[in-house]
């Protein structure tokens, strides 16, 4: 497991989607867990789901339609990702995470200069170990592990191989 973590608008979602991308690519099977700080949409008021959701008040609806399958489960509390994974996502070559940025999981950072003035990995307080890497616009952004720029062309590549060669292992 790794998660991609960031500022909001930082860039997080286009990251992972092409690490994912370039891990798919690679024949791995990826799955990813994303972080929301808000309900997610259960379909269209007054449709069937909705209404499922809304109006039975069921504790789990699973949506079935052509080519893919969705489930929506009410929760008291939230889950950490490694426990959604295990009970989710069994199989998974890679399992990457957006957001849960204080799991205790490896971690990549976008950081961009336009959503904050500095990262959110701090030296004072966070551990550099557990920084895989750091995607960034800052020119001269330096750190106790790999930064890549933006601009750089072969970052993808060797960030997908960082991710793989220090992802968290899940037990079977």
């Amino acid at each position: 497991m790794m998660s991609v973590i960031g500022r909001k608008n930082a860039g997080k979602t286009t990251l992972l989607v092409a690490l994912a991308a370039e891990l798919v690519r690679r024949k791995f099977r990826v799955m990813t867990i994303k972080h929301g700080t808000h309900p997610a949409d259960t379909d269209q008021r007054g449709k069937d789901s909705w209404r499922h959701w809304h109006e039975g008040h069921a504790e789990r609806v699973l949506m079935e339609g052509p080519g893919q399958r969705v489930l929506w489960e009410r929760t008291d509390q939230e889950s950490d990702p490694v426990a959604l994974a295990g009970r989710y996502l069994v199989g998974a070559d890679m399992v990457l995470v957006e957001g849960f940025k204080r799991a205790p999981l490896p971690k990549i950072e976008v950081y961009r200069l336009a959503v904050g003035p500095e990262p959110l990995f701090d030296p004072a307080v966070h551990n550099p170990g557990d920084w895989v890497a750091m995607v960034t616009d800052h020119p001269h952004y330096r750190a106790d592990f790999p930064v890549f720029r933006f601009s750089d062309t072969a970052w993808l590549v060797t960030l997908a191989n960082l991710a793989w060669d220090h992802a968290k292992i899940l037990p079977p």
